[in-house]
């Protein structure tokens, strides 16, 4: 009998320990209350008959089990993760399954949050200032949503901020005047907004930018991007900007891509990279604005410039000879100009791999046989009027 009686009192303190055990993890899983608090704000602002059976949000089911607790079979199954540490709250990445709702200004409880990506939604309504209280913050996607209003202010409070992608909403309002507080930046997409103003000062490590598709205007100006030596890709077409293009824009040591087609700007200048220097600058498209003069035989001088636009602007005079002679360039569009002469034989020889168009302009001698060629050029017309009644001749 004490054998039996040793036994069962041993058999009762596993089971007790195992109990104490398990309410001991359960604990330590808890998720803080106020995260809780937020991620149900969250939810609730979502429209319900916009969220699937079969989506991340409808496993969210708060009565049935604690947002970190492991394992996750049943509910939230998907859409956000935890710290194993701390049990808190530390990313949001929605399924683009076409959520509906406003934004809930509670979300700023979640003040471990390093990741909130809501793109490829449905999402309306303003941006909550509230999010500045996310200092943790990394990644802010908000793209293609139905998101309005202006661009909060508090967004620069954002220092451990990496990228910003705003894009494909319906954003208006002025520009910030200054992000260059925002000093982790390296990725801003704010693409096809209604965003007005000139561009402010930017981030200072800032590797991508692109604004595409708003309302900007102004002058390219030193002040806002000259100090950006990482600065690798610029996209700011399909805006109102003006004035000139000056050389310090592409000695920017780190400039690869360049897209500012469909603006106003007048005038490029452009110098050689410096003696002993290099550069990374691979394309360049300044198709569609306004600009005048000559073509800029500068261009060339970039050893791995491969893609070159200046097609539909107002340039005058004759072809470079220095582009035919450029091995990198492999597409060259030149088209809708008022480019007068012979254009370099080069171009059409049996090793020249270039293409693109010269078309639409005021040249004689292009071989009809070459795609290069294509569209035909200006009547003589249009042709002598460019050149004050005189074809091929500038004016004085």
């Amino acid at each position: 009998m004490s054998d039996i009686y040793v036994l069962c009192h041993l058999l009762l303190l596993l089971l007790l320990l195992s109990f104490f055990s398990t309410t001991a993890n359960i604990a330590d899983a808890a998720t803080l209350p106020s995260d809780i608090s937020a991620l149900k704000a969250f939810k609730s602002s979502v429209t319900p008959s916009s969220i699937p059976s079969w989506s991340c949000l409808a496993s969210w089911d708060f009565s049935a089990a604690d947002p970190c607790s492991l394992p996750r079979r049943t509910h939230f199954t998907c859409a956000l993760s935890c710290s194993p540490d701390s049990f808190r709250v530390i990313q949001i990445t929605l399924d683009p399954v076409g959520y509906s709702g406003s934004l809930s200004p509670l979300l700023s409880l979640l003040t471990h949050l390093t990741t909130l990506d809501l793109s490829d939604n449905s999402f309306y309504g303003q941006i909550p200032p509230s999010i500045s209280s996310l200092l943790n913050l990394r990644t802010l996607s908000l793209r293609s949503n139905n998101f309005s209003g202006s661009l909060p202010s508090s967004i620069t409070n954002l220092k451990s901020l990496e990228t910003l992608d705003l894009s494909r909403n319906s954003l208006s309002g002025f520009l910030l005047k200054s992000m260059d507080s925002m000093t982790g930046l390296r990725r801003l997409d704010l693409s096809f907004n209604k965003l007005a103003g000139s561009l402010p000062k930017l981030p200072p490590n800032l590797l991508e930018l692109a604004m595409k598709g708003n309302s900007l205007s102004g002058s390219v100006l030193k002040s806002s991007l000259g100090g950006l030596t990482q600065l690798e890709v610029v996209e700011l077409s399909e805006n109102s900007l003006t004035g000139t293009l000056e050389s310090w824009f592409f000695l920017l040591p780190s400039l690869q891509q360049v897209d500012l087609a469909k603006n106003s700007l007048t005038r490029v200048e452009i110098s050689s990279p410096p003696a002993g220097g290099s550069s990374d600058l691979v394309a360049v498209d300044l198709g569609f604005n306004k600009i005048d003069g000559y073509v800029p035989a500068s261009f060339a001088d970039y050893p791995l410039l491969s893609s070159l636009s200046l097609r539909y602007n107002r340039l005058r005079g004759k072809i470079p000879m220095e582009y035919s002679r450029k091995k990198s360039l492999r597409r060259l569009y030149l088209d809708g100009n008022f480019l007068i002469g012979q254009p370099p034989a080069g171009f059409f020889g049996g090793k020249s791999g270039v293409s693109g168009s010269l078309g639409d302009n005021c040249l004689w001698g292009c071989p009809a046989s070459s795609q290069l060629c294509l569209p035909s050029q200006k009547p003589t017309g249009i042709c002598k009027q460019a050149y004050g009644g005189r074809k091929g001749k500038p004016r004085s």
